[in-house]
């Protein structure tokens, strides 16, 4: 079993998948950060045992935001491609798409812009969706043409699924909504 240590950052670099090396602080690194962060959110959601429905829902993201991760890990624009764990495409965007269409057919149309919070789940879901917008900003940031432009509808549909399951955790939950 390799060690979970290598030394090969202790000077504040990082290989890209590319195999070229760049600083820690490199926006392609704070961008596939941020994914990973929003990926580590989810997990905290799944590990407070949501509706089956959902946990569903949070897994196939989870899997996505790796293979996200990893095509923005990749100067190469479309290297990752669809091939293997890192393949990632409409279906996905479309597949969230259906999951908001569903979701959102429970929940009272909105009138006016809610607060985040709610119940632990609904909060740690805002939270995630917070954080997503975040990513959404820094994948931009990267330029025109530094990134597939799946990569930016994809976090910006995940940013809109994150909001609808905020609020269907926190109905299901009894947990009212309060606007602004």
């Amino acid at each position: 079993m390799p060690r979970i240590y290598t030394r090969a950052g202790d000077q504040g670099k990082t290989g890209l998948v590319d195999g070229s090396r760049v600083s820690k602080a490199d926006p392609r690194v704070a961008a596939y950060g941020d994914v990973d962060e929003v990926n580590a959110y989810l997990g905290l959601v799944r590990a407070r045992k949501p509706d089956a429905d959902i946990d569903a829902i949070l897994e196939h993201i989870q899997r996505d935001l790796f293979a996200l991760g990893a095509r923005l890990a990749d100067p190469r624009v479309g290297a990752a491609g669809g091939a293997g764990k890192a393949a990632l495409g409409a279906a996905d965007v479309t597949r969230m798409e259906g999951a908001i269409d569903r979701l959102d057919a429970e929940l009272p149309q909105l009138r006016r812009f809610i607060l985040p919070g709610g119940s632990e789940i609904g909060a740690v879901l805002h939270l995630a969706r917070t954080v997503c917008r975040r990513a959404e900003r820094r994948v931009v940031a990267l330029g025109e043409g530094a990134v597939e432009p799946l990569a930016i509808i994809y976090i910006n549909r995940l940013s809109d699924l994150l909001f609808v399951l905020a609020r269907t955790v926190n109905r299901r939950a009894g947990v009212g909504e309060t606007e602004w």
